[in-house]
């Protein structure tokens, strides 16, 4: 029986979903190619192009689209809201967010379906790899931000 004045229950982050290309079953496989036969179809291949196409953004099979990952190595697919259809995200496109500019790690987690740690260690990976690719300049500017 709740208490009044409670604290509210931790929402839970739902863990995100991923499948494993080489672990689907050549069966699998012919049944995914026979309901979703490859289609060649206009999508946008520029910023300019993508800018002005309706919110939540359809082409989730772009790179920049915040609903699935693709592993370029493994082709496993990772599902980044397992409990959410696309059209249910409130960002779709990660060139939409970074247009907005500067967020917080809590804002880009709960965007990218991360916890804040996560998003920190990420962001200490890439100043790293900025820093050794001679970008310092670059680097103190962002880090004054």
């Amino acid at each position: 029986m709740p208490i009044s004045g409670s604290v509210p229950p931790i929402r839970r982050r739902a863990r995100a979903k991923t499948i494993a290309m080489k672990r689907l079953t050549k069966e699998e496989l012919r049944i995914g190619a026979l309901l979703y036969p490859e289609k060649s179809y206009w999508r946008p291949e520029t910023r300019g192009e993508c800018a002005n196409v309706s919110r939540p953004c359809p082409y989730v099979s772009c790179k920049y689209h915040l609903y699935i990952d693709v592993n370029p190595r493994t082709g496993s697919i990772k599902i980044n809201f397992p409990e959410r259809e696309v059209w249910e995200l409130n960002h779709s496109c990660a060139l939409d967010v970074a247009e907005q500019g500067g967020i917080t790690l809590e804002e880009v987690g709960e965007i990218l379906n991360l916890t804040r740690e996560r998003i920190r260690q990420v962001e200490v990976r890439g100043l790293m790899k900025l820093k050794e690719a001679g970008g310092e300049d670059l680097m103190s500017y962002l880090m004054r931000q």
